[in-house]
């Protein structure tokens, strides 16, 4: 199940007025060999382009991490991915379909950076509702009985079911709206720079939280984070640069491509490098 924040339907519907979507219900012809695969993937906003002509693949049943500034693009991304961002020109596919699709709605969980739960709701009674959505009617009761606490357990949030979400620490809210996105047990979870302002210790357990999923459930996550000693938890990289991918590798690979020790120094020799590129290029008046 999707976790859209608030002012997101009008978002939802401008994005199918603008986008293919394959014939709703239509399984692929073949498993598909990448969770997400992009080309030519390119996004206007006004005069801005925001994407500039992507290609990347993401592979399932990894967690790879999309890396970059704030304002580079990686939100913008994550839209398009999960069917949300309005005029999406190139190509982008999701689990064997084009993004947009309504089906991909119960296979995919979208968590947004606002925490997206009613503060005057237990943490219980906000996953009660959003199950019901998902599993409606008085024949799924137990199934959405089961399915929340699941949910609650996956998050380490049994102590703190019955409390109001409005009176919960930040990084208990995250976790409340990461569980509102597992309750449909997602095969893509789209995490938007889901361990913002978080301590250390929350957003080690985070982590080791996300890498259970990945090993237990074959999921495929995606990641966004302008912290790059995070890049260190993921198996693979886009590390991302005013609206371009600069490189698409593992941590390990960058590391040693680019003779560094860290990712951060990596990304900075790219991002040095590219800017060369664009200079040498300009047009000489």
């Amino acid at each position: 199940m999707m976790n859209y924040p608030a002012g997101e339907a009008a978002d939802q519907a401008a994005a199918r007025s603008d986008t293919t979507v394959a014939t709703p219900g239509s399984p692929p012809a073949h498993p598909p060999a990448a969770a997400i695969a992009a080309h030519g993937l390119t996004t206007v906003r006004g005069e801005r382009t925001v994407l500039r002509g992507l290609d990347f693949t993401v592979q399932a049943g990894r967690i790879t991490g999309l890396l970059g500034p704030s304002g580079c693009g990686k939100t913008t991304l994550m839209r398009a991915i999960v069917g949300t961002q309005a005029k999406v020109g190139g190509t982008l596919q999701v689990l064997g379909l084009l993004a947009g699709d309504p089906t991909l709605r119960s296979r995919i969980g979208y968590v947004t950076q606002a925490p997206s739960v009613y503060d005057d709701l237990t943490v219980r009674q906000n996953l009660d509702y959003f199950a019901a959505v998902l599993f409606p009617g008085r024949a799924h009761r137990r199934e959405r009985r089961a399915t929340v606490d699941r949910a609650i357990d996956d998050v380490d949030l049994a102590t703190h079911a019955d409390s109001l979400a409005g009176r919960l620490s930040g990084g208990q809210r995250s976790r409340v709206s990461l569980a509102v996105a597992l309750l449909g047990t997602p095969e893509l979870l789209v995490l938007d720079e889901p361990t913002v302002g978080l301590d250390p210790v929350l957003r080690r357990d985070l982590w080791n939280l996300f890498h259970q999923i990945a090993a237990d459930r074959g999921t495929t996550l995606l990641v966004s984070s302008h912290v790059m000693d995070e890049a260190e938890r993921c198996h693979r990289l886009l590390l991302m640069r005013e609206g371009e991918i600069l490189a698409d590798d593992t941590p390990e690979a960058l590391r040693r491509r680019n003779d560094t020790a860290t990712v951060e120094e990596a990304f900075l020799r790219l991002v040095d490098a590219a800017a060369a590129r664009a200079a040498h290029e300009e047009p000489r008046s």
